[in-house]
């Protein structure tokens, strides 16, 4: 081989394999795809403005749209509208909830049984979480914690029939408690607080489970155990220490928890009975089975939503205080 044939085969090697190559691979070396790069990560104001893009694309078409538009329809005196028809804007919808004191007893009793079944979740999941944490090997937690997830990879109705089904005349629990000689008439656990609130704390569970996690994971193991040399007891242990430093992901945990709980629907028609009506049945009554009342739904919608994130704001400063050491 002459020595003129080598630059020549090494730029048909090149070339061979510049065609063989991945699509992104030849992207990468395409002269406009790099000075593009290079123009939108120059500063990083531009890297900001394009990582960020994306998810506020996504909050305001998905979230916030859809909030604005009900805050807008909870305004009209009818929807939807008749082509050619003005819009008129009115109060009356709002009015209809503060002047009507039987849709009181539903609101009330929605943020109720929020509140307490927020609180029963935070009090099961808690110590799954600090087992989890605290007591199993850091190579074994992504398996359990992949266990805890498997039931949540089905939908919301699936795993409420499957509540159903323990808590039936005939039904696992029923069953058990009649094989162990305890009963001898199936226990009615249908259709009332008990299955509706057992159920909400079944799918809620996982909201509450992984802050809590975080929380404890980041917790260094010799806090508690300097406790410990002090002479601190398990209780105090916890009470002065671990508490305290969980409280970031107590309040993540709850807030996320009572927010979903507010508006549940398919498990309280489900699960409940005449006495747990909550107020998501009230709002979809307007819209399914009231004709044109639209605009009433929107607003008792809009109600819900505002109450909703006032009490947990007001948790929020509650929490915040709790982590100054403040209680006022």
């Amino acid at each position: 081989m002459s020595h003129d044939d080598s630059p020549r085969k090494n730029h048909n090697d090149i070339v061979q394999y510049s065609a063989t190559r991945p699509f992104w691979g030849r992207l990468t070396n395409w002269q406009p795809y790099r000075l593009l790069l290079t123009f939108a990560t120059a500063s990083p104001r531009r890297q900001f403005i394009i990582l960020a893009a994306f998810p506020l694309l996504w909050l305001l078409t998905q979230h916030l749209g859809p909030m604005i538009q009900m805050a807008r329809v909870s305004l009209l005196e009818s929807y939807p509208v008749a082509q050619g028809a003005p819009q008129n804007f009115t109060l009356d919808n709002y009015i209809r909830f503060f002047g009507d004191h039987i849709f009181w007893m539903p609101f009330f009793r929605t943020l109720t049984f929020a509140a307490v079944f927020t609180f029963c979740t935070l009090i099961l999941t808690y110590p799954v979480a600090y087992f989890l944490a605290r007591h199993v090997s850091r190579h074994n937690q992504m398996l359990m914690l992949l266990i805890l997830l498997i039931p949540f990879w089905v939908g919301e109705i699936v795993r409420t029939y499957a509540i159903m089904i323990l808590l039936g005349n005939t039904g696992a629990v029923n069953l058990a408690l009649k094989w162990l000689g305890l009963i001898e008439r199936p226990i009615p656990f249908m259709y009332t607080s008990f299955s509706m609130g057992l159920g909400i704390v079944y799918l809620t569970a996982l909201y509450m489970l992984l802050p809590l996690y975080s929380a404890l994971e980041k917790l260094p193991k010799s806090y508690t155990e300097v406790a410990a040399d002090l002479g601190a007891g398990a209780w105090t242990r916890f009470r002065r220490v671990t508490l305290p430093l969980t409280i970031e992901g107590i309040s993540s945990g709850c807030t996320l928890v009572f927010l979903i709980s507010t508006g549940f629907y398919a498990t309280p028609v489900l699960l409940g009975g005449p006495s747990t009506t909550v107020f998501a049945e009230t709002i979809a009554g307007f819209f399914h089975y009231a004709g044109d009342e639209w605009p009433t739904g929107a607003a008792f919608a809009v109600i819900m939503f505002a109450a909703a994130l006032f009490i947990t704001g007001l948790f929020q400063k509650l929490m915040k205080a709790l982590r100054r050491g403040d209680t006022k």
